[in-house]
């Protein structure tokens, strides 16, 4: 199964009265107005008296937190009383960044009440091994440290069996928490959950993050003598849970966010909070933009628990005033966020790997589960493939052990995952349909997580497409993955004017997304590709083009990037794009984020090749020649999946593809590595800057083989600075080691490797490559791909 055709959808141009356009411009002189004035009243803001509530935070009136009612009035006067008996509490968050702003939220905001490491601790459940919300294991550990008082956020609300065994042991609970409601109320000393308010009411929408904030809010007002801190220090914490977790940006919700996102773009200025500043400048931002924490702070947050599993370092990230330990802390955020990449970029490829078995015109949700699959990303992987096929989408992984269960489930036989819905599907609904056949799960509308046995996967499979198909049918739902264009403008009119503009309804999120612009009959050039880089220059499996986007409205091109997408599905004709305009802090100005593009090539596999044609040119012996209508590859491929990479690309620029790379490589990896020292010891004695390109030329190095070179000459003795991420300098400060370090063994391996690999391809017939390439790619949706790339080795 291939995802269908996107269905574009075209907001037709309103007629917005004049004086609503007028009242635009009054709130924010010097603006056209006219365009935002559009959005505001295609999205419901039609009053004019809500304007200056909805664009200036200032003006709007936020609700107060003892609207929640007694259920509020009830965690005040709890916390009171732990106040005034001196109780030890502890905070129970959540390993998403949600749930970590939030703990961090009530570290700061209750630790102005209670003595933090004494009287006050939190408890993150780990991500890879225990579930959210509360579990066993660790409301026990919570006893024996003399917790009489357990504050949850982001989690609790129906985790009534936990909430009883903690009553046993004589903890009382209060939930902070915005996730779906059990049918009773749990046996808790309150609860504090905007669900139990009317869906108009302006605190209906809060996340996590911001329940806890209201909580804090009301202790505030309760005893106004106690704290030292300003409240609003902890917007900004609350601005990146609320703009990550995607709830409805509306009423109080986006008040805060607005509110927040003036703290947070000071951080770089004066950093309150060094961990968010040395965020920002790891991700290039400026905080200004909800943007820059659903692209930049938010991801790589979440990828503390994805990659690491334990995300309790991650409130210290946030919250400590120690710049070295900040900028130690945000170092390993960022290579996670770099390995979590990687991983989502590979789970993909399996799961799509999986869908071409999947029979599309009979199956409504998409319900997949392996073995081998992380966790961690499963959910970002499920949204994804969700919206590229339009149908909700289950993703599991089995043989995972859970922990924290009051009836521990073999790692045999137990399958864990997370859930995303499209449209208007209520998820959680769904999946609680076969709530029969579950083991745990919780969740909302759009996103959910569960675990099952293994042996009910077929049943739970065949009861959701069941339950989803017959609600289709009522409701007349279509699965397919739909676009939509809020704006038609020409190449003439983007600019910094019209970014300004459409910033005025920022922060997007649900409920107010970014606006996508049409641009009719437009054309690409300088399309070139590029590859993202870790901070030890790996390359990660993320791929974004970069390009001009012209019309006959401008006699100049405007900046655009694709992301996730290759050169060769940029079509060379006239084509329509939908685009967000963004603004890119790395180099200085506007650009379009491509959404999508009209007339692309269609995916084409190598089974669709006649197969008595020659698709792969031998010019192993033609150094240097050139055909337009083929695709050179200079370089040796390090792999299979290498090579049937380049065969793609040729594919979809429908041509063949040349392999011209050059004799291997015959010096031996041990005279290599001296030959290294040796460049080492120059560079360190001449003082030079030397590039990651020119040693790579020198020694005939791939670049992942070099970076174990460094890395080997940096156990040695010597230090390698990276001044740009292309450019070094090497020092000897001391002497170097006497014996071989390890990963000087590991480079002089890798060089083994590269050396076989090489003389394999150079000496392998064309018949050979086409059969394999076309073999493998057959094979991998079987999953027999591996097991035969290997045996093709073995028989070389």
């Amino acid at each position: 199964m291939t995802p269908s055709n996107p269905e574009w959808q075209i907001q037709s141009p309103v007629a917005v009265p004049d004086e609503f356009v007028e009242a635009v411009r009054k709130l924010h002189p010097g603006i056209k107005g006219s365009y935002a004035a559009q959005l505001l009243w295609q999205r419901g803001v039609r009053d004019a008296q809500q304007l200056a509530g909805y664009l200036q935070p200032d003006s709007y009136q936020p609700a107060s937190p003892f609207a929640f009612g007694e259920e509020m009035e009830r965690a005040v006067a709890r916390l009171q009383k732990a106040v005034e008996d001196r109780e030890k509490i502890a905070i129970w968050g959540d390993f998403d960044a949600d749930g970590i702003t939030a703990t961090s939220v009530l570290w700061e905001g209750l630790g102005e009440f209670f003595p933090q490491n004494q009287q006050l601790s939190y408890y993150i459940p780990n991500r890879l091994r225990e579930s959210h919300g509360l579990n066993l294991p660790g409301i026990e550990r919570l006893k024996t440290q003399g917790i009489s008082l357990i504050v949850t956020c982001d989690t609790g609300s129906t985790n009534l069996a936990e909430i009883n065994y903690a009553n046993e042991l004589g903890i009382e609970i209060v939930v902070t928490d915005h996730h779906t409601l059990p049918s009773e109320r749990p046996n808790v000393a309150a609860i504090v959950n905007p669900r139990y308010l009317p869906q108009n009411h302006p605190l209906h929408h809060l996340s996590g993050v911001a329940v806890a904030y209201k909580l804090v809010e009301a202790m505030y007002l309760s005893l106004p003598h106690i704290p030292q801190q300003p409240l609003e220090n902890l917007l900004d914490l609350v601005c990146i849970g609320l703009i990550t977790d995607l709830v409805q940006l509306r009423g109080d919700c986006r008040y805060l966010a607005q509110q927040g996102l003036k703290r947070l773009q000071k951080q770089l200025q004066t950093p309150s909070r060094p961990g968010v500043a040395e965020l920002l400048q790891l991700c290039s931002r400026n905080g200004d933009r909800p943007t820059d924490i659903s692209f930049g702070i938010g991801p790589r947050i979440n990828a503390i628990s994805r990659i690491h599993g334990d995300a309790t370092f991650g409130v210290e990230l946030l919250t400590s005033r120690d710049s070295k330990r900040c900028r130690e802390l945000a170092m390993i955020t960022e290579t996670a966020n770099a390995r979590r990449k990687g991983l989502q970029q590979d789970l993909i490829k399996q799961v799509k790997s999986k869908l071409k078995q999947v029979d599309l015109s009979t199956t409504y949700a998409l319900v997949l589960w392996d073995e081998q699959w992380s966790t961690g990303v499963l959910g970002l992987v499920a949204s994804q493939i969700a919206q590229e096929y339009g149908r909700p989408t289950i993703l599991l992984s089995t043989g995972m052990e859970l922990e924290g269960e009051e009836d521990p489930v073999s790692v045999n036989t137990l399958a864990r995952g997370s859930a995303r819905s499209v449209g208007n599907i209520d998820l959680y609904e769904l999946v609680r349909s076969q709530s029969h056949l579950l083991h745990r799960f919780g969740g909302h509308p759009f996103a959910a997580g569960l675990s099952l046995e293994i042996d009910n996967l077929p049943l739970f499979t065949e009861g959701i497409n069941r339950q989803l198909r017959e609600l289709s049918l009522r409701n007349n739902i279509k699965f397919a993955p739909t676009i939509y264009a809020d704006l038609i403008c020409e190449i003439s009119e983007l600019g910094r004017d019209l970014y300004d503009e459409l910033k005025l309804l920022e922060p997007y999120g649900m409920g107010n997304p970014a606006p996508q612009i049409l641009i009719k009959n437009c054309r690409f050039t300088n399309v070139v590709n590029r590859n993202i880089k870790d901070l030890k220059q790996q390359k990660v499996q993320y791929i974004k083009t970069q390009m001009q986007i012209w019309d006959e409205s401008s006699l100049t091109g405007f900046p655009a990037i694709w992301w996730g997408h290759y050169q060769e599905e940029v079509p060379e004709g006239i084509s329509d794009a939908i685009a967000i305009l963004d603004y890119n802090n790395y180099s200085k100005q506007v650009e379009l984020r491509i959404v999508a593009i009209s007339g692309s090539t269609a995916e084409t596999t190598l089974s669709d090749r006649d197969n008595s044609e020659t698709w792969i040119l031998d010019w192993r012996d033609r150094i240097g020649d050139r055909d337009d209508s083929t695709l050179v590859l200079q370089d040796y491929p390090k792999n299979w999946d290498d090579l049937q990479v380049s065969c793609h690309k040729a594919i979809q620029a429908q041509k063949k593809l040349a392999i011209a790379y050059p004799p291997p490589q015959t010096t031996s990896p041990q005279l290599v590595w001296q030959q290294l020292i040796g460049i080492a010891k120059y560079l360190s004695r001449t003082g030079e800057i030397a590039t990651t390109q020119a040693l790579q030329d020198k020694l005939h190095l791939t670049s992942s083989t070099l970076h174990l070179g460094l890395q080997s000459l940096v156990d040695l003795g010597f230090q390698v600075e990276f001044l740009t991420p292309e450019s070094l300098i090497i020092k000897l400060d001391s002497h170097l080691a006497t014996l071989l370090p390890n990963s000087a063994f590991k480079f002089i391996t890798a060089l083994q490797e590269e050396h076989f690999s090489q003389t394999y391809f150079h000496i392998v017939p064309v018949s050979t490559l086409e059969a394999m390439v076309q073999k493998s790619e057959v094979s991998a949706s079987t999953g027999s791909a591996a097991s035969q790339k290997s045996e093709v080795w073995r028989e070389s």
